[in-house]
């Protein structure tokens, strides 16, 4: 026998040397493993072992250190260097991170914005419209676990100033106090086609306090009005915002601006007009502070039965119906007039009518009193006070003057659009 496995397959032929080869490949591989498994199993403890192999020393087992994820952050609307971009637009972004993201937006001398960020939708909204043609820098950043910060840049340019612009008006003033059954009226210089009218009202905010429930109803193309469910309550404060400017408001034609109003509603007063007493009932704030005995329309031109409000006043005036009635019309002075309806339906003092008020209708369709509770009324009403007339021949038609109250208010809120 030979001394050692090499020498025996020397001496045999060339199917021993192809033996051999495989011998020798078979014990490298055997060693090359060896050492794999060596390295693998010993390693340095200055170097991470792997699979969480333990330290060198004490053989203990830990997990690598995780790197540290960074939130990333992108705004997605409107896209980078947009153009003709709507006043109202909101900013949309994508973060990781959204409870502790920020977004800033500038305008191109720097100044910032003011807007509301709404971090459940990812959206940031604008609190006031943007200006006309303006380059605006919009900022998302969020912060990073290095104890730095990511952002994101991106820049958008506002719409130019078109040159359709429809205007939106209330001859309600701010600081104004009306009565609680004041309507909110808007009036535009065009008619609004119905696809935009939801978007109208949506932009149209109004804010009571105490809060009470309330719906714009259309009462035409042009005009809009909001209640509330109820009368308002007495002493509330009611604010207003529109926020119209550059919102598209059909066939090219775009809101020319913003408006607020900022109204008090003063004491509740409701009149209350009976055609069978004759009489008219004044209440203030729920008690009977006065009886005043009225005439109301005679058969031929009745009142009409409904509840109205106060629009206007006027102390002194002339009732002229003769470019109407050239052959039966008049032409008199009145004192202490308040307009009740569009077709002419006052309060006011009748001195020619006294003898009979409280027992028979003479009037054209005003309700008379005598001068001086005419006076004492007027002195304690005021624009927006309710008055409910009841029994009288005649139904008052809705629209006919601000006629807000005549209807339910399920059906009032019909003539919504949202």
């Amino acid at each position: 026998m030979e001394m050692d496995g090499i020498r025996s397959a020397e001496r045999a032929g060339p199917t021993a040397r192809n033996g051999r080869s495989r011998w020798r490949l078979t014990l490298a591989a055997m060693l090359t493993g060896t050492l794999l498994l060596t390295a693998a199993c010993s390693g340095d403890k200055d170097d991470p072992s792997w699979q969480g192999g333990g330290d060198g020393a004490a053989g203990a087992s830990s997990a690598p250190s995780a790197e540290p994820t960074l939130s990333t952050v992108a705004v997605t609307s409107p896209a980078q260097d947009a153009k003709s971009v709507e006043l109202w637009s909101e900013v949309k972004f994508d973060s990781e991170d959204p409870d502790n993201t920020e977004v800033k937006v500038t305008n191109a001398k720097g100044d910032e914005v003011e807007g509301t960020l709404d971090k459940d939708q990812n959206l940031w909204r604008p609190s006031e419209s943007l200006a006309w043609g303006t380059k605006y820098t919009v900022t998302v950043t969020t912060p990073a676990a290095d104890g730095k910060n990511n952002s994101a840049t991106s820049s958008f340019t506002t719409m130019k100033q078109p040159s359709n612009l429809v205007r939106v008006t209330s001859f309600l003033g701010d600081g104004q106090t009306v009565g609680v059954g004041m309507p909110l009226i808007m009036k535009f210089g065009r008619a609004i086609p119905e696809k935009y009218r939801a978007e109208v009202e949506r932009r149209m905010v109004v804010t009571a306090t105490p809060a009470q429930e309330g719906t714009w109803r259309w009462i035409s193309s042009t005009e809009v009005h909001f209640r509330p469910q109820a009368y308002w309550k007495a002493n509330s404060k009611v604010f207003t915002d529109v926020k119209l400017k550059g919102v598209e408001l059909g066939d090219g034609w775009y809101g020319r601006s913003d408006l607020t109003v900022d109204l008090k509603i003063g004491r509740e007063m409701i009149l209350t007009v009976s055609n069978k007493t004759k009489k008219m009932t004044v209440k203030q704030d729920g008690k009977v502070i006065k009886t005043i005995p009225v005439s109301l329309g005679k058969p031929s031109t009745p009142s009409s039965s409904g509840t109205m409000v106060i629009m206007e006043k006027a102390a002194h005036t002339v009732f002229d119906t003769t470019d109407e009635d050239p052959v039966n019309g008049y032409k008199t002075p009145i004192d202490w007039a308040q307009r009740i309806t569009y077709s002419g339906q006052f309060i006011h003092a009748a001195p020619w009518s006294e003898g009979v008020q409280g027992k028979r209708n003479v009037s054209h369709g005003c309700v008379n009193v005598s001068e001086a509770l005419g006076q004492w009324l007027f002195q304690r009403t005021m624009m927006g006070d309710v008055i409910s007339v009841t029994g009288t021949e005649d139904k008052l038609k809705n629209g006919n003057g601000w006629t807000d109250w005549n209807m339910s208010y399920a059906e009032y809120k019909k003539g919504s659009y949202l």
